[in-house]
């Protein structure tokens, strides 16, 4: 036989040693790696339910309904740049959505009509407007109605300005009408019925084209233009010629784009995919968190399962087994268990992922889930899971592998090692430093960089904390083995001097609690404390005693006018609401972020609201070049009274306001006053969202309901602070990322916990036996594992709690001026829910086992 042969029965030789051991270790073993395959399971069926959320995110897309008879929209571009270079790199470029309608020239309708393959190109406005008693709708014009799905079903069109066609839902032909644009309120002849077929959504008024351009207040421009095709003309050609057409004129930063097919929707919805990247990033965070925990839970459990081997594994390489059969043999078992328990995650990935799909709120953007997107999003976890597994196991076996017969066989019967390696050390030594740093860098950041740095403080914390669980065993129980061994008797010293004698074992133990621990009050407690913060500055601002509101399409600008000139009214301002883009940097790159501000009555506003203001005075906040700045953003930009800051408005519009006055309550009034009328101009729609009414004597409710009479669908009703925060208390949306963040994520680390808890209990099997042979008795032993769990639990909440507190406070002290604030409630159903996964993992797997006496 040749030398080549040789190596090669040699190879097959080893090949069919290491599955021979594999498969006699998994069925000797199957209780310890069944805690793995568990882990394993749930970790791919997490991450693939994530991927399956954020896929269905990223293709969903604004559904197509007023345009649905149009074949081409011409609209603005609704996004903005920012580029910038970077310290030592190339420009970057920011891209931020407007969350304004951005209007065109009126005369690029002509241009649209006259291109080739155009049938019909028609001004598209709309118009909020009240029906009735307050029944929302909207105005458009009759001649846009081609592009809808509405058909005349009754009478004619409208030929004069005081004839409309109405919606099915609103009247009957030949009747009258009143309709309120504005705080005109006029009677108008129906003229004509129509019907759609589509089902749901706000009903429609149409007036003339002159009518409605005369009420939209904006004759030089329009919302948008959509373009009818003439028979036989491609979306391609049509988007290609109408694109030609329409090319270097106004229409945003980029100038008109020309949307087809399912692109259509944009032009309805024009802060859809703007909402969808936000709730992008958030859902990006937290599916990164997914991922570090899920390697971190299967790297703890794999390595403890090798590990409680290495006794088995040393005295197979003292008989002989090469390093090679036995790195096999573990990356076979490993594999093995991961392969399985990945292909079940995948299945189950799917109706976690469909779970979480359905708690998000994300009108009007259906979420879509084609065929393929389940099956490569349960591939993609279960690939994640398989891949992590082998490689842990390796590196957990290499110590033993390694190691010389001789020295392997005195290693049999050597205890574990108390210290971790100085790779590991040395690694989580750095992961602290980094994790303080970062927590010192939030400390003196503000907005979405701080709440980054904070973010990557906690992941370093935990994982160095995984790294170096053996040396804070040893601590921690130095300061609570003398409790246990007092209060607890000769249990109480067993306790305590199995967890002093094993503090890898122990370190093991206390990773999964220190994760779900610091995950969950991190999570929770970052929301509630600006949430509390805001509440209090917004209750403390509000000085008026009653509110005013309307339909969600809002309040006429008129009617703040009326409730002012009411008997017993002492000061009345509008809130008109919109968003400003801030161009900047963080950390060197170029960034966009989107603020909300508010429209505000200068004369009116010390009256309604007392923002604390610390510089400047607010009564200059009028014309259009005035603004007033929250006093930490003031900080970050470097800008102080008599300064100018550059800002984007709602429609993209860049302008350089004079700073008048700095204030306080920035957390529950926004970052940025402007003049009422400064606004007005770059927004979709010129209406107030509530009017903050404060009464001279006594309560003056039944005035300022006289004084808006005429204004239907309008209410009156004492004042909260949820009425001036610049945005509510708590949202649906806020709801589901809590349930997806805290209850999917934090489920998941419980039986993580419960999992490697199980682990641990199975491997001490030996170590029970052994107690029972010297003379512990059975309720000796169960109290020493009662003691264990609650040494477990007390050590791991507290260091979780420790590792939580240092990001939080860097977050909370510089955004809020105080400390991070979790409610006691929720902490406590913590508490609760960290020690019955441990008492289930610690006591459940043992149970009864240990008078078997036989070893």
């Amino acid at each position: 036989m040749t030398s080549s042969g040789s190596r090669t029965a040699l190879r097959a030789g080893s090949r069919r040693a290491s599955a021979f051991l594999a498969r006699r270790s998994l069925k000797a073993h199957r209780r310890a790696w069944a805690a793995v395959f568990a882990s394993a399971a749930a970790a791919a069926a997490l991450l693939g339910a994530f991927a399956l959320v954020l896929g269905s995110l990223l293709l969903a897309r604004p559904p197509v309904d007023h345009y649905a008879g149009a074949d081409a929209v011409v609209v603005a571009d609704q996004r903005v740049t920012y580029t910038a270079k970077p310290w030592g790199s190339e420009p970057q470029t920011a891209t931020a959505h407007l969350p304004e309608r951005v209007r065109l020239d009126r005369s690029l309708v002509a241009q649209a009509a006259a291109a080739d393959g155009v049938a019909l190109a028609v001004a598209d406005d709309s118009v909020p407007v009240t029906v009735g008693d307050g029944a929302p709708a909207v105005g458009r014009s009759w001649a846009s109605a081609v592009l809808t799905s509405y058909e005349l079903s009754d009478g004619r069109a409208p030929k004069s300005a005081s004839e409309v066609v109405v919606d099915r839902a609103l009247a009957d032909a030949g009747g009258h009408i009143t309709v309120q644009v504005g705080g005109a309120t006029r009677q108008y002849t129906v003229s004509g019925v129509a019907a759609t077929g589509h089902r749901g959504g706000t009903p429609a008024v149409f007036f003339t084209e002159a009518q409605l351009t005369a009420l939209a207040g904006h004759p030089g421009t329009v919302d948008a233009i959509g373009v009818v095709a003439e028979r036989g003309v491609s979306a391609d050609a049509l988007r290609a010629s109408v694109g030609e057409a329409v090319a270097g004129q106004a229409g945003g930063e980029r100038g008109p784009r020309v949307l087809t097919g399912a692109e259509r929707g944009e032009a309805e919805h024009v802060d859809a995919l703007g909402g969808r990247g936000d709730l992008l990033a958030m859902l990006a965070s937290i599916a990164g968190t997914v991922v570090m925990v899920a390697l971190l839970v299967i790297a703890t459990a794999v390595s403890q399962a090798v590990h409680q081997r290495s006794g088995e594994l040393a005295l197979l390489r003292a008989v002989g087994a090469t390093p090679r059969q036995l790195r096999s043999a573990v990356g076979h078992e490993a594999g093995r268990v991961a392969d399985t328990a990945a292909v079940l995650g995948a299945v189950g990935s799917v109706p976690l992922g469909l779970l979480m799909r359905s708690l998000l709120t994300t009108d009007p953007l259906p979420l879509p889930v084609p065929v393929w997107l389940p099956v490569a999003a349960g591939v993609a976890g279960a690939l994640v899971v398989a891949l992590a597994a082998r490689p842990v196991a390796l590196l957990a076996a290499r110590t033993v592998t390694r190691m010389r017969p001789a020295v392997a066989l005195s290693a049999a019967r050597a205890p574990e090692p108390g210290e971790p390696g100085r790779l590991r050390t040395g690694a989580g030594v750095l992961l602290t430093v980094a994790g303080l740093g970062s927590a010192g860098t939030a400390a003196t950041q503000s907005g979405q960089a701080a709440a980054l740095a904070a973010s990557g403080a906690a992941t370093s914390l935990i994982i160095a904390v995984a790294l170096l669980g053996p040396w804070i065993a040893r601590v921690s129980m130095r300061v609570l083995g003398a409790p246990a061994r007092r209060a607890g008797g000769v249990s109480g010293f067993l306790a305590a001097r199995s967890a002093a004698a094993h503090n890898r074992r122990l370190g093991a133990a206390l990773t999964p609690i220190v994760l779900v621990v610091a995950f969950v009050c991190v999570q929770l407690a970052a929301g509630t404390t600006l949430e509390r913060a805001a509440d209090r500055q917004a209750a403390d601002a509000l000085r008026a005693d009653l509110v005013v509101t309307g339909p969600a399409s809002g309040i006429p600008a008129e009617a703040a006018q009326a409730v002012r000139e009411a008997p017993g009214v002492a000061a009345a301002t509008g809130l008109l609401r919109s968003a400003v883009v801030l161009a900047h940097r963080e950390a060197g790159d170029p960034a966009l972020d989107r603020f909300p501000v508010l429209g505000v009555t200068a004369d009116q506003l010390s009256g309604t609201l007392d923002a604390r203001v610390t510089a400047g005075d607010p009564a200059a906040l009028t014309g259009r070049g005035t603004v007033a700045v929250g006093e930490d953003r003031a900080d970050d930009l470097g800008a102080g009274v008599g300064d100018t800051v550059g800002l984007r408005l709602g429609d993209g519009t860049q302008v350089r306001l004079k700073v008048v006055a700095l204030y306080e309550r920035s957390l529950g009034l926004g970052e940025f006053m402007l003049p009422r009328e400064a606004l007005a101009g770059h927004v979709s729609a010129p209406r107030d969202q509530q009017i903050l009414v404060r009464s001279a004597d006594g309560d003056a409710t039944s005035a300022v309901r006289r004084a808006l009479a005429p204004y239907k669908g309008l209410h009156v009703r004492p004042a909260t602070a949820d009425d001036v925060r610049i945005s509510p208390s708590s949202s649906d949306q806020d709801d589901a990322l809590i349930v997806i963040g805290v209850g999917v994520i934090g489920g998941f680390a419980l039986l993580a916990v419960v999992s490697t808890l199980t682990l641990i209990s199975v491997g001490r099997r030996p170590e029970f036996r052994l107690l029972r042979l010297v003379g512990a008795g059975r309720g000796q032993l169960l109290r020493m594992r009662v003691l264990e769990t609650g040494l477990v639990t007390v050590a791991g909440l507290t260091i979780g709690t420790a590792v939580a507190a240092i990001p939080l406070l860097a977050f909370a002290l510089p955004a809020t001026g105080g400390l991070p604030y979790l409610p006691p409630v929720r902490y406590g159903v913590l508490a609760l829910a960290v020690a019955a996964a441990a008492t289930v993992g610690t006591l459940f797997p043992v149970r009864g086992r240990p008078a078997a006496g036989r070893g």
